[in-house]
């Protein structure tokens, strides 16, 4: 029921899986939470292949059957088809769901489709699929067919594959330290490779006292190196920006190096709500206190050639985190680059005019499609671009060309881009 809830949320609401997984799996067992965790998160990758092998199994389009019975088959057909849940269960559960979640009229056409689902295993599926459809490649690769060639425009053909099964698979958890506030040892997982503010999560987050207490928080190592890279470029004296900051996990870690550093940080969100988000991050900084306000990184609330070091952690795809936000690859358009990109290339113009002369901006998207990274960097005037692989030599195989480019199957974090540019 809780899988039921959260997957309902999903494909009904937009909402974000993780958020409302939490909303929905709170009180269950971590045993019981974290099935409910693999129904939902497997169910979001492979949504487009499940919808195909739906349709043909029922041979009638998903239109036709109420929304909240595609849901309760898109959960059948992942637990058939990819978990060790026997057939007999595994069309059962999903039964008996329809029943109390839906109605009795419902558990009819559930119980027949699903048992068309498990006529065939994945390979036999597959096999029917190339036959019929044209995109059968893509779907059985879980991913829209338009981010594997936006993926192919950039790697190599093996590291597609590559990319595409580190996409498929579940993300360790990483934490993050408030620095001067915490301490990596204090989150007991094994130290993260590069990053030296973070750790992996032992257990559940919630369980470390420092997370509890806004000391620390959870954030992908990709994250952390990008803010890291930015407070180690040499740049002039002065105050800190973070013009997109929400929901705050760059700038509670920038919050503390500008701290060390001797140095405050101006944090910026758009929505208020978000901007909330941000404040709770850095509520544990004192002397200087970190200001954050609600504002629009486009139009500034604030004079130009004002700031030392400017993040720019723009609003993007979000290709590069298809691991933690399995749903966004179905979610996702490629019309959508039409309305960001523009967006993009207006926060990095303002971005550059908030920075002082030879002040530093880091421009950081979670998408390594191009549109959102190199073009929008190429767009920009008034500055130099700074070798970004040069700052971070430690991290092997980042560089694209000047900039910094990470991967899920490289690295093991989100595919974070970064370009660090100085302005003259």
């Amino acid at each position: 029921m809780a899988a039921f809830r959260t997957l309902r949320a999903v494909t009904a609401d937009d909402a974000y899986a993780n958020l409302a997984l939490a909303e929905h799996t709170e009180g269950l067992s971590v045993r019981d939470a974290a099935f409910a965790t693999e129904l939902v998160a497997g169910t979001c990758r492979g949504l487009g292949l499940f919808d195909a092998i739906i349709v043909s199994a029922a041979g009638r389009e998903l239109r036709t059957l109420q929304p909240a019975v595609v849901d309760l088959l898109r959960l059948g057909t992942h637990q058939l088809l990819d978990l060790r849940v026997p057939a007999h269960a595994a069309i059962a559960a999903t039964v008996d769901l329809a029943r109390s979640a839906v109605s009795e009229r419902v558990t009819g056409v559930v119980n027949a489709i699903l048992r068309k689902v498990g006529a065939h295993d994945l390979d036999g599926w597959a096999d029917r699929l190339r036959a019929d459809r044209p995109d059968a490649r893509a779907l059985l690769a879980r991913h829209p067919q338009w981010i594997i060639d936006a993926f192919a425009d950039i790697l190599p053909a093996p590291e597609v594959e590559a990319l595409l099964a580190a996409d498929n698979t579940a993300p360790v958890t990483h934490l993050v330290v408030r620095p001067g506030l915490a301490e990596v040892d204090e989150l007991g997982g094994e130290p993260l490779r590069w990053s030296p503010f973070g750790a992996t999560a032992a257990g559940s987050p919630s369980a470390i006292i420092a997370v509890r207490e806004g000391r620390a928080g959870v954030q992908d190592e990709g994250s952390q190196l990008v803010a890291w890279a930015l407070a180690g470029v040499a740049a002039p004296d002065g105050p800190w920006l973070d013009t997109c900051a929400g929901p705050g996990g760059k700038a509670a870690l920038l919050a503390g190096l500008a701290r060390q550093a001797g140095q405050r940080l101006l944090a910026a969100e758009l929505q208020p709500h978000r901007a909330a988000l941000v404040a709770k991050a850095l509520a544990g900084y004192a002397d200087p206190t970190p200001v954050v306000i609600a504002a629009d990184g486009t139009r500034a609330a604030w004079p130009g050639g004002t700031f030392a070091r400017v993040m720019v952690d723009a609003p993007c795809t979000g290709l590069g985190a298809l691991r933690r936000r399995p749903e966004s690859r179905w979610r996702r358009q490629p019309a959508d680059l039409d309305v960001l990109v523009p967006l993009q290339r207006a926060l990095l113009r303002s971005a550059i005019v908030a920075a002082r002369p030879g002040g530093v901006i880091a421009y950081v998207t979670c998408s390594p499609h191009r549109r959102e990274t190199v073009e929008v960097v190429e767009s920009a005037g008034g500055v130099e671009v700074i070798d970004a692989g040069s700052v971070m030599p430690e991290v092997p195989d980042a560089a694209r060309g000047p900039y910094l480019q990470l991967w899920p199957h490289r690295h093991g974090t989100d595919a974070m881009f970064l370009a660090l540019l100085r302005k003259r």
